[in-house]
């Protein structure tokens, strides 16, 4: 469902993503772990058609994500890290304009609302403003408003980042559940490894712009003689402390050197 083949992306001299190669199979939940900064952001932002790749090549459902934007728009869902509900309009509201958007037709549209509502318990509030919902409720609608559309394939990037334990259980529980019933095929993120370890079928672990390993829960600890994914991740990536405010400002700085060039 997902090829991504000697994959890079550049900014200038700063190297992002470094020819990384991986594949998801059609219903497979996948797990893309890494540090900050260690190019997960990058790697979905191409993924989802908002960054072109230096070069390699990556494929969704056998699209070029890079030439085909819009068909292969249709074919996935998102949930950012960020919040990009309106917390002016109802859930509904925020659901049936999304569903508008990609040209659902009313009759499915509106059953696919229920059932999704229903399926991440929202139903019962539906037609109260999002502005009063809690954290875990927000995060719950963003995901149902990103399957609205029948996507072959979501994108959940850091999808609990916030949330308490009962609330993050609870999601990964809904979308297993979908998983199962739709045959999504589901591409996270998480820091939370014991998340990525109970939920992901298979894991690849990035780090300074290059895969490190990839394999299922068990195969990553086997290879670092680890009792938990957690400490395998770190045997794998280190111990100390990222700044990703500092990668952050290298690209920028790199971008801008890239720009002052094109200029001359």
């Amino acid at each position: 469902m997902i090829r991504v083949m000697n994959l890079t992306k550049k900014y200038g001299d700063f190297t992002a993503v470094n020819d990384i190669s991986f594949e998801v199979a059609e219903g497979e939940i996948f797990a893309f772990l890494g540090p900050n900064g260690a190019g997960k952001t990058t790697t979905i932002k191409i993924l989802t058609t908002l960054l072109k790749p230096t070069s390699g090549r990556v494929e969704l459902d056998g699209l070029n994500p890079a030439v085909q934007h819009n068909e292969a728009r249709k074919r996935f869902g998102i949930v950012f890290q960020d919040p990009s509900l309106d917390d002016e309009l109802t859930a509904y509201e925020n659901m049936d304009f999304h569903g508008v958007l990609y040209k659902v037709p009313h009759k499915v549209r509106v059953e696919r609302i229920e059932r999704l509502l229903k399926l991440f318990e929202l139903w019962d509030r539906r037609n109260d403003p999002v502005k009063q919902f809690s954290g875990g409720m927000k995060r719950r609608l963003e995901i149902s408003r990103g399957l609205l559309h029948t996507p072959r394939i979501v994108f959940l990037d850091e999808p609990t980042l916030g949330l308490d334990p009962q609330t993050r259980n609870q999601l990964w529980t809904h979308v297993q559940k979908l998983n199962r019933e739709e045959n999504v095929t589901v591409f996270m993120t998480t820091h939370y490894m014991e998340e990525a370890e109970r939920v992901a079928q298979r894991i690849a672990i990035i780090d300074h712009g290059k895969i490190v390993a990839q394999g299922t829960a068990e195969q990553l600890k086997a290879q670092t003689a680890a009792s938990t994914l957690e400490q395998a991740f770190l045997a794998l990536t280190g111990s100390t402390i990222r700044q990703e405010e500092a990668t952050s400002l290298d690209q920028m700085r790199a971008m801008a050197r890239m720009f002052r060039g094109k200029r001359r």
